[in-house]
């Protein structure tokens, strides 16, 4: 059974968080991705 969550938003609010999704998938990613390949370099991911 669907339910509808849809809910009201500011324009302001709105543009934000579509602001901060651009960040996360451009420059947060590479970021991340950036210290991945350092820890690489470094051998081992794996837990303790």
């Amino acid at each position: 059974m669907a339910t509808d969550s849809r809910f009201k938003m500011s324009q302001e609010r709105y543009d934000a968080l579509k602001e901060e999704l651009q960040y996360l998938e451009t420059d947060k990613a590479k970021e991340v991705s950036e210290q991945i390949k350092e820890a690489r370099s470094f051998g081992d991911l794996s837990e303790n």
